[in-house]
């Protein structure tokens, strides 16, 4: 089998297994919040039917009290009853007692989860092998054009997702994480593909590995804090009664201080991103920086996260304000690569 047919073969199951894990997470959503409504409603007893129960519990201690001269005549009888029943069954016990239904039943929503886990898993194997086939046929590192960026850049998303999920629960992200590998692989297949070809001049440097891997790690890092931030705003509108899975997603307070981690994360990985673009570009091309628009819009996304940073930290900025200035983030991040890279020329035509 050739590394090009293993390669495409491996990224097309590790998309399906991706659409396998999106369907399983989602279920597991759903159940969640049906098991939480259906404790919250057992905890919230109507307040009369208290009041009636201690109301019969004063009335059945009157009627206990009056019939306890009749009971402790019948206890005897009952203790010879008993002790007879209690040797038959004794005799028969061997036959009965089989333990089969001693293990309590997994629930749905665990059920769903052990499939979500184990689809993406597989999923993140297959894509592994997919990258390590395509490189073997390019002769170099996955990641010198759109198709090979956009096959490593959903791998490390739905990695730094199993990472996160390993150390928290979060699966709450795992259906917009595996949606979104699911789509941008499938895009990436049908759309994007490209023939293997050798490095241009400007690429043959080990910069690439250096330039190219931390940009696609940061992406792979914001992805996840944007699905994050996505949760945190229709969170907001749960009251409404219009998402009932939402019962199973943490408030949005909470989304917002993981989106705020793993963008802080995500952006210090981009200042190195720029950095080593800088010092790239004058080691091919003999200046720090020229203006390019890929340069450009680099600069522009991490201004952008520079100024959510610096709005939540220094001045107050909460709530929906600064997710949807994340958002604004994550969106030049995504026209970066694919505006950017379609429409403009300049010396990153390559990509």
């Amino acid at each position: 089998m050739s590394p090009q047919y293993l390669s495409v073969l491996t990224l097309w199951s590790a998309t399906a297994l991706y659409a396998v894990a999106m369907v399983a997470w989602s279920i597991r959503l759903s159940r969640v919040a049906d098991e939480r409504a259906q404790e919250r409603a057992g905890a919230e007893a109507p307040a009369q039917e208290r009041v009636a129960v201690s109301a019969g519990a004063s009335t059945s201690a009157e009627d206990a009290a009056a019939s306890s001269h009749a009971d402790e005549a019948d206890d005897s009888r009952s203790r010879d009853d008993a002790a007879v029943a209690a040797m038959a069954a004794g005799a028969t016990s061997f036959v009965v007692d089989d333990g089969e239904d001693s293990a309590p039943p997994r629930s749905a929503a665990n059920r769903a989860l052990g499939t979500a886990r184990t689809a993406m898993y597989l999923g993140l194997i297959l894509h592994a092998v997919g990258l390590v086939a395509r490189g073997i046929e390019a002769g170099h590192v996955p990641w010198s054009n759109m198709y090979e960026y956009t096959i490593t850049g959903s791998f490390v998303a739905v990695l730094v997702f199993a990472i996160v999920q390993s150390r928290r629960d979060a699966a709450y992200l795992g259906t917009g994480v595996t949606g979104f590998a699911t789509f941008v692989l499938g895009l990436g297949l049908t759309q994007l593909y490209a023939a293997s070809t050798g490095l241009r001049p400007a690429l043959q440097s080990f910069w690439i590995v250096i330039h190219v891997s931390i940009a696609i790690i940061a992406t792979g890092v914001f992805t996840v804090a944007a699905v994050a931030t996505v949760l945190q705003l229709i969170q907001y509108g749960k009251a409404a009664g219009r998402f009932r899975w939402l019962e199973a997603v943490p408030s949005a307070q909470k989304l917002e201080a993981l989106a705020f981690r793993l963008n802080a994360v995500g952006f210090v990985l981009w200042t190195f991103t720029v950095m080593t673009g800088a010092v790239w570009a004058e080691h091919a091309w003999g200046r720090y920086w020229g203006w390019d628009p890929k340069e450009v819009w680099s600069f522009v996304i991490w201004v952008l996260y520079a100024a959510y940073l610096h709005a939540r930290t220094t001045q107050g900025w909460m709530g929906k304000r600064s997710a949807w200035l994340s958002l604004v983030g994550f969106v030049a991040l995504l026209m970066n690569f694919t505006v950017v890279n379609l429409f403009f020329q300049g010396l990153h035509s390559y990509a």
